[in-house]
């Protein structure tokens, strides 16, 4: 008798994780990281204290924040996990739980800091 196993779980994780950092993911680096900080084509407000803040305190945008934060965490500990059997590492128990559990730590992180901001 086949034995019943969490890796469609993961595996669901990865995927969608994998699926938002490829459509996300390069928009944010630029949004982030050349467009607001240069001014050029967005402004320079776009990413200011007040709007961050409301967009976090928002249902929607509460919920969007959480889902990018943590589809990313998983699908990088999901990947990091398979690479280390490309290095040689064991994949027992031991990396199982430090790949794992830190995207569980970072998931529940998030959830906690979005909650304490308020509505």
């Amino acid at each position: 008798m086949k034995r019943r196993t969490n890796a469609p779980i993961f595996w669901l994780l990865f995927g969608a994780g994998g699926m938002l950092s490829a459509l996300l993911g390069p928009a944010l680096v630029f949004i982030t990281g050349l467009a607001v900080p240069l001014g050029w084509p967005l402004p320079g407000d776009l990413l200011s204290h007040s709007r961050v803040l409301a967009l976090a305190q928002g249902v929607v945008g509460k919920g969007l924040l959480f889902a990018v934060v943590m589809l990313f965490a998983w699908h990088a500990a999901h990947r990091l996990f398979h690479s280390l059997h490309d290095v040689g590492i064991p994949l027992g128990w031991p990396a199982r739980i430090a790949c794992y559990g830190s995207a569980l730590v970072i998931t529940l992180v998030a959830a906690a800091s979005l909650l304490a901001i308020g509505f």
